[in-house]
């Protein structure tokens, strides 16, 4: 009877997770795309919105949806996404930095 409450805890708390997830994202969509369809801001002011918006909208994912937090158990993986994003920032970061120094090399 014990197990039984705890796998429906367990599933009660993963429905609500799910649902605030899906709740959040969504409203970071539109506040998103009600930044770029107003006009009211100026394009460094949503760009910035963007970019928080954006950056939010990936925690709330990664949390959410992923179940990535601060507990030994996901340890490992959240040091594999670390180490996925520093690949990804040599990559992209290299790419930016042969191509915005290609001209000088070339002469």
């Amino acid at each position: 009877m014990n197990q039984s409450h705890n796998e429906e805890m367990g599933a009660r708390i993963t429905k609500k997770a799910y649902i605030t997830g899906i709740i959040l994202a969504l409203l970071l969509t539109a506040i998103s795309f009600g930044m770029v369809i107003s006009n009211t801001f100026s394009r460094k002011a949503v760009m910035a919105g963007l970019f928080v918006a954006a950056f939010t909208q990936m925690l709330v994912h990664l949390h959410y949806f992923l179940h990535l937090d601060k507990s030994s158990a996901q340890r490992w993986n959240v040091i594999a996404l670390l180490f996925t994003a520093l690949l990804l920032f040599i990559f992209v970061g290299g790419t930016l930095w042969v191509m915005y120094t290609l001209n000088s090399r070339m002469m």
